[in-house]
């Protein structure tokens, strides 16, 4: 039976410690029925500790938890479904090799007089899957699905659930526009059925489109619960941080034009990727544009030697070699992943471990890795980049996001790279942190790095780059500066509306 004041879930006075760690302190919160209930946050401030502990996949150390007004110990492992609380992780929970349906209806599979019914399954799952307005084949195999895909599964997993209450973190980290605006309408549908939700997300203007109240959580405490509408973005970033954030981006530097060109691509094509040409000058930040699908991280990986590819790549006017990503990195050019959790760093390692993992040599003496050298490369790499955690042993899998993603710079700047490619540099990360990133970018480039960032958040092309180019279907269709660098013009090269002279 519902609570009387219509409170599905709640947390009252919770604690949380991880081995002697502080994270969360008296956390109170509160989610009503029928209500979007965005929790926001610094990475770090124990937003995703409080979503386990909601969810029965951590308990807490102090407080307690309460569904329908009772205390209640929620069952671990993802058991607390079957009281009607899923979570959207935000590191994915799939089984990449079961197909779409297969994960779907993994723990609950529908049988027919003894006999898995695969039919009935699959159309379910075609009907979960079309509700989000996805074409994504149900009998597909999860291993080999693009990462937005599979965020998609994720949340027509959870939704097809019938869950009473749905806890989102971060869902629409990798989605484009027009799918995050049809996982929005599906939300709001079951919100006016009674569903409840806990919207964790770093994009401002998302948590005020949709949610009717806010909690702010900074260092593990809570801050302020507020509707909505009594709310600012910028009050929210007041909160979040806790001072006042002026300006996101920091002022643009126009390199010279008389500087010498640090990399040019010439006729670059891999796969999906057609004919590709830019220059990048010394201490020059160039953007890559363009909608999901369009070709970026494929040309970037190539570049890097990820990939192998046809044409040139000239590093200081010496041609790369294609797929030797060893070769590129030996010759000063730095590739920075956008899928940090699988192929940037080894989460079950400690910091140390990540730092150096592309860069032993350097700490290496007679074969033998050097700890005391490493354990100073370490330090070094907090202060620069201010990679906060309050136990320097920790395990890099339950650092926060952006303490993963700063660890993630550190490494690959540790070979002092003179290019660096950094793909999506803020995905999932809050907007101090964010902040953060962009004055590392601009300090790198003022040191004479020159860097190419990819990103989908056009805001951030624009802020931090002088000149942007936009890729289309596999092919760069524009390259914008100065005044033309905007969020209209850079669409209309996206969407094939405008394509260069």
């Amino acid at each position: 039976m519902d609570d009387p004041q219509g409170i599905v879930l709640a947390a009252e006075r919770i604690s949380k410690a991880f081995a002697g760690v502080q994270v969360l302190f008296s956390v109170d919160f509160q989610l009503r029925r029928g209500e979007v209930h965005a929790l926001m946050g610094e990475n770090g401030a124990g937003k995703s500790t409080l979503v386990k502990i909601l969810s029965g996949f951590e308990q807490p150390t102090s407080g307690q938890v309460l569904l329908d007004g009772q205390p209640i110990k929620l069952p671990p492992d993802g058991r607390a479904e079957a009281l009607g609380i899923a979570i959207i992780h935000q590191e994915f929970n799939l089984a990449e090799h079961l197909t779409v349906t297969e994960s779907m209806y993994l723990g609950r599979e529908v049988t027919r007089w003894g006999v898995l019914d695969r039919k009935f399954m699959r159309a379910e799952t075609r009907k979960a899957l079309d509700q989000l307005g996805t074409s994504i084949d149900e009998n597909a195999l999860i291993s080999s699905l693009p990462v937005a895909a599979r965020q998609m599964v994720e949340i027509a997993k959870a939704i097809s659930r019938k869950a009473r209450v749905v806890i989102m973190d971060e869902p629409t980290a990798v989605l484009t526009r027009a799918e995050t605006d049809v996982l929005f309408n599906q939300i709001r549908r079951l919100k006016s059925e009674g569903t409840s939700f806990i919207f964790v997300s770093h994009k401002l203007d998302e948590v005020m489109a949709l949610s009717d109240r806010i909690t702010v959580l900074r260092d593990g405490q809570w801050i302020k619960t507020a509707p909505t509408t009594e709310m600012s973005g910028e009050r929210i970033a007041q909160l979040m941080v806790g001072r006042e954030l002026s300006s996101l981006f920091p002022g643009k530097v126009e390199p010279d034009v008389d500087e010498s060109i640090a990399l040019e691509v010439r006729g670059v094509s891999t796969g999906y990727v057609k004919n590709a040409s830019f220059k990048l000058r010394k201490g020059e930040v160039i953007g890559f544009a363009g909608l999901i699908g369009s070709g970026r991280t494929e040309l970037m990986e190539a570049v890097a030697g990820l990939r192998p590819r046809t044409g040139q790549v000239l590093l200081n006017g010496e041609a790369l070699a294609s797929g030797h990503l060893d070769q590129s990195m030996d010759k000063g050019l730095a590739y920075l992943t956008k899928d940090r959790k699988s192929k940037g760093l080894l989460l079950q390692s400690g910091m140390a471990a990540n730092l150096t993992l592309q860069s032993m040599f350097m700490h290496s003496r007679w074969g033998y890795l050097n700890p005391k050298s490493e354990a100073e490369a370490l330090e070094r790499a907090r202060r620069r980049f201010d990679i906060r955690v309050r136990d320097p042993r920790v395990v890099v899998g339950r650092m926060s996001g952006g303490n993963q993603q700063k660890l993630l710079l550190a490494k690959v700047m540790e070979r002092e790279p003179r290019v660096v490619i950094i793909d999506e540099p803020t995905r999932g990360i809050d907007v101090g942190t964010k902040q953060q990133i962009y004055n590392f970018i601009a300090a790198l480039a003022a040191e004479g790095c020159s860097i190419i960032v990819v990103s989908s958040e056009m805001p951030e092309v624009i802020g931090l780059c002088t000149r942007v180019a936009v890729m289309r279907e596999g092919r760069i269709v524009g390259m914008l500066e100065g005044d033309a660098i905007n969020e209209t013009e850079i669409m209309r090269y996206a969407a094939g509306l405008k394509t260069a002279a």
